[in-house]
This record gives structure tokens, C-alpha cells and sequence, in this order.
């Protein structure tokens, strides 16, 4: 196999198309911040990587009003931390 026929059989293996899907809630710990927290609504797929990030002072609330708003967020797993 030459070099030619090498990079092409490389390039032509198929990508991983494991998609992960996932919103993590984390609670902040600080005495002065009870009850607040950070969400994080993560997707890795064929398609690439988004992330986004967010303080709130009542995260679970902004999950289920930000799931009840965008039907693509059911798809996404709940970890709450």
C-alpha cells in the first residue's frame, strides 16, 4: 500500500456518531448563594460541539421553563449536582 492509498483508506473510516446529550444543573455551596446555581446544556454529535452556560438564581425553574420552550430539550439527559 502506498502512501496515497493510505491517507484515503484513513480518511474514509467512519466517524464516531455517538451523540451525548445532556443539561447539568450544579447548586452553588457558598452560604450567601443558597439555592442558586449554574446550568449546563451540552450536545456533542456528528454535527459538532455546543455548550452553553448559565447562572441562575432558580436553576431548576429555568431547566423546566427552558424545556417546556424547546422541544429539542427533551431529548437531553438531567443531572442535577
Amino acid at each position: 500500500m502506498n502512501r496515497t492509498q493510505l491517507k484515503q483508506a484513513w480518511f474514509n473510516l467512519p466517524a464516531t456518531s455517538v451523540i451525548t446529550k445532556t443539561i447539568l444543573v450544579e447548586m452553588d455551596k457558598y452560604e450567601g448563594r443558597k439555592g442558586q446555581g449554574t446550568v449546563q446544556i451540552t450536545s456533542d454529535g456528528p454535527d459538532g460541539f455546543r455548550q452553553f452556560k448559565t447562572h441562575q438564581k432558580l436553576p431548576i425553574k429555568y431547566v423546566v421553563d427552558r424545556i417546556a420552550a424547546e422541544d429539542e430539550l427533551k431529548e437531553y439527559k438531567l443531572v442535577i449536582q
